[in-house]
């Protein structure tokens, strides 16, 4: 793995979040081996609405220059109610009719192996969009309730392996 550049969205908003602590230790153990992982923002998107799609939103205009930048997408995602985040839906919504998603390949991560909906409704999402799953790069990490955050993750064995054997799959798809 070498000089690769790499875009994660975090489907949760929240500051202690299981999700947002996996990328950011996924993106730390990926720099020893020349990938770059930038954390994207879908915080500040707003609602999707077809009528707005030539508007200039400037978070999206970001939003959509990284993920052509990368060549490829890492998606971490809370389940909420069995389903997709309200955060992370809305961002794959403003970027369904772009250039930039049609078949880029994307890593997935579910924090809560039990939780498997939310890993299923974002599977048919992405395959929708013309997304690329890499399935073999797909990490399950049992998160919920650990209390563990970035440091946490990164100290835990299993855990940081587990993360670092899915992006080394994922990135040998890219290459």
């Amino acid at each position: 793995m070498s000089h690769i550049q790499l875009l994660a969205l975090s489907g949760s908003l929240r500051k202690t979040s299981y999700n947002t602590y996996a990328l950011e230790a996924l993106k730390e153990i990926a720099e020893p081996y020349g990938v770059d992982i930038t954390l994207g923002r879908i915080d500040q998107l707003p609602l999707f609405n077809p009528d707005r799609e030539g508007d200039n939103i400037p978070p999206l205009n970001t939003l959509k220059a990284q993920l052509a930048s990368a060549a490829g997408l890492i998606i971490a995602s809370p389940e909420y109610a069995h389903g997709i985040s309200g955060p992370l839906k809305n961002a794959l919504d403003w970027l369904v009719s772009g250039d930039e998603f049609p078949y880029k390949p994307v890593m997935l991560i579910n924090t809560s192996p039990r939780a498997h909906h939310a890993l299923d409704a974002l599977k048919e999402v992405l395959t929708t969009m013309s997304g690329r799953i890499i399935d073999d790069a797909t990490v399950s990490i049992p998160l919920l309730g650990s209390d563990l955050d970035k440091a946490g993750i990164l100290q835990h064995r299993d855990l940081s392996n587990a993360l670092a054997a899915g992006l080394k799959v994922f990135c040998s798809e890219l290459q």
